[in-house]
């Protein structure tokens, strides 16, 4: 676990060895609870552990829902990433069956928002109908400021806070907040 240079954030980055973990796991007796157990060492010690999982449903983002109390779905507005969000529900109410009974889906947030777009007011559409009370009021925007962060390795509200994608992600921060 490493601090970092922004208050109150640490970080246990990925390393490449993960890839080969994922085989490794499949060998191991109860490895859908691996990570639940190594991270109760640094519950205390936080207020918030956040993982940011792969969009793929291996063993490493088994481990991250059996080890989770929520799920915060970011989705593009896309037609695809609807189909697979219906995918991704029914495999979260598995791990809730089979592994985790307090797993819940928090919230589910658009991203590469364009309120302009057809395709983004139907694919909205059709979340509010089968999803409604899991959908985030705030929509995260594309911008120019959100794609250029990572190049500059700071979060958006460090390299721009006044940018639309900071304010959105801060929005979604309290929404959050409220939620959990």
């Amino acid at each position: 676990v490493m601090e970092t240079h922004f208050e109150n954030l640490w970080l246990l980055p990925a390393h490449i060895s993960l890839a080969g973990v994922e085989f490794d796991l499949f060998d191991e007796e109860d490895s859908e609870y691996i990570l639940k157990r190594k991270l109760e060492e640094l519950r205390s010690d936080f207020d918030y552990i956040i993982m940011d999982c792969p969009p793929s449903l291996g063993m490493l983002t088994i481990n991250a829902l059996a080890a989770s109390d929520g799920v915060v779905v970011p989705m593009q507005c896309e037609f695809y990433a609807l189909e697979g969000l219906s995918q991704l529900m029914i495999t979260i109410s598995k791990i809730k069956a089979h592994y985790n009974t307090n797993l819940t889906v928090t919230g589910i947030l658009l991203t590469m928002y364009s309120n302009r777009l057809l395709l983004t007011q139907q694919v909205k559409s059709e979340l509010r109908k089968h999803y409604a009370g899991k959908l985030f009021e705030t929509n995260i925007s594309r911008g120019v400021k959100l794609s250029e962060a990572p190049g500059f390795g700071l979060p958006v509200y460090y390299h721009d806070k006044k940018s639309k994608g900071a304010t959105e992600y801060l929005a979604v921060a309290n929404e959050l907040a409220t939620r959990i």
